[in-house]
């Protein structure tokens, strides 16, 4: 696997409040994950920190998945473990009150990836049928689009597009979606706070993360382009490219 990861606080917040990580256990899998601290919230940098350093903990831990089950099941129930980590800390210190994160995460192994999330940030797949979302945003808008209520082309404008139905450490129990897809040679994964994907369309994404140069500029220019188009919120890339040597960032 070839990885690299970014964060950037934007050009208008002053507090990055998002977190990344792209981690390996003792097996040579892969654990990549971005949580964007919720804004608006008290701390959410603290929220988004503390989910990224739980998980690369555990992960450590990890026994070899040899199949697709066994990853979706380590992911429920360490996902619901750090969610009870983040509420109880949000419970006991009252600076921390009401914080909370999303999550987008995957497993990625040499036969499959299996993505997790929770909220609005997102993960995509480029592949030989090309670029593809793999989430689904669990915001006010997109259940207004998927019962039919509004358009795509309204949600993009829509005054409470920032309103998150889930996310790590608001609840004392969370519910979270999981798939596992094929992850061959050349195929690209993409994991990225809204900051990125509020700004940069899919097409353009897609134009970047297929030129010819390396993987560090590739997800230099995505942060980059997001800034151009006003950079309102923190911008947070993480890309996984199955390949045959290791490049990380």
């Amino acid at each position: 696997m070839k990885t690299v990861y970014y964060s950037d606080k934007g050009k208008v917040r002053q507090l990055n409040e998002d977190s990344a990580g792209v981690f390996v256990n003792g097996h040579g899998d892969y654990l990549a994950v971005v949580a964007d601290g919720m804004g608006g919230h008290r701390a959410g940098d603290v929220a988004s920190q503390l989910t990224i350093s739980f998980l690369d903990e555990r992960w450590g831990k990890t026994e070899k998945f040899h199949t697709a089950d066994e990853a979706e099941n380590w992911l429920r129930s360490t996902i619901a473990d750090v969610n009870h980590e983040v509420f109880t800390y949000a419970q006991s210190h009252s600076d921390c009150e009401g914080m909370g994160t999303t999550l987008v995460g995957a497993i990625c192994t040499s036969l499959f990836a299996t993505v997790v999330n929770v909220g609005d940030s997102r993960g995509y797949i480029l592949n030989e049928n090309g670029f593809h979302q793999l989430t689904e945003d669990h915001t006010l808008v997109n259940e207004l689009v998927r019962s039919g209520e509004i358009t795509k082309e309204d949600a993009e404008h829509h005054p409470r597009k920032n309103v998150i139905l889930r996310a790590i450490g608001t609840e004392e129990t969370i519910s979270m979606d999981i798939k596992t897809i094929m992850f061959e040679e050349e195929d690209v994964l993409l994991l990225c706070s809204d900051g990125l994907s509020n700004k940069v369309s899919e097409r353009e994404m897609q134009r970047i993360l297929v030129e010819d140069h390396p993987l560090s500029d590739k997800g230099e220019a995505l942060v980059d382009r997001a800034n151009e188009y006003g950079g309102e919120d923190n911008i947070t890339v993480v890309i996984v490219e199955y390949a045959a040597v290791t490049e990380s960032g």
